[in-house]
């Protein structure tokens, strides 16, 4: 399943054009807000896709029948680009067990070729929950797919949703071959990758965006 959220009316393309534009982007404090606000409208909609219980609540007046989630939800992100994003999701679901994922691209600029370093993984056992993998940028695609592969080594999630505030098309292709059992949920989808492997006309470092040039 592809869900692709600029192909729908909803605020979340204001969200995305503000992301986006270079002249906002020099406030850092409100490019992570705005990819916080972003993961938690994403995080929204895809709540109505999860399966939820009855439940009776004593009200001071008498009892009301609700509906909790009955899904045990973990959230991957991988550092540290999608710390913001995934902020956003957290406060939707705040009873959800966590994953951090440190993996950074390398470049050989001779061959413009891009590799993937993983150093670093804490996570909770995966068995029967619902993975959400949380990444701001789907570029290559090959960081996201080295850190799920190396989730479900330790164990198997029942399902797994891939959540992306903006995704090039040659990412998306290549995560949809590599883990064909994923729902893809994508903010905005652009056409290509330049000589870099950066979207364009993307956004730019997310990572460096929210907290400053690394060396």
């Amino acid at each position: 399943m592809e869900y692709i959220f600029s192909e729908h009316t909803s605020i979340v393309n204001q969200i995305m054009a503000e992301l986006r534009d270079k002249e906002i982007q020099k406030d850092r404090f409100r490019f992570r807000q705005n990819l916080e606000k972003l993961g938690y409208f994403m995080a929204y909609e895809l709540s109505k896709t999860f399966k939820y219980e009855c439940i009776s609540v004593e009200t001071p007046l008498g009892v009301s029948k609700s509906q909790v989630l009955e899904e045990q939800v973990v959230l991957a992100t991988i550092l540290r680009a999608g710390l913001p994003f995934y902020q956003g999701f957290i406060k939707v679901f705040e009873k959800a067990e966590s994953a951090f994922i440190g993996a950074y691209r390398v470049e050989n600029k001779d061959n413009v070729e891009v590799t993937v370093n993983m150093e670093y993984m804490a996570a909770p056992d995966l068995t029967d929950k619902t993975l959400i993998i949380i990444d701001p940028m789907l570029a290559t695609g090959k960081s996201l797919v080295k850190a799920y592969k190396a989730l479900i080594k330790r164990s198997q999630p029942k399902k797994t949703h891939i959540m992306i505030a903006i995704g090039s098309k040659p990412g998306r292709d290549y995560v949809i071959q590599q883990i064909s059992n994923g729902n893809l949920w994508i903010g905005d989808l652009d056409d290509i990758l330049n000589k870099d492997a950066y979207i364009v006309p993307g956004l730019g470092d997310a990572g460096d965006l929210s907290f400053g040039a690394k060396i």
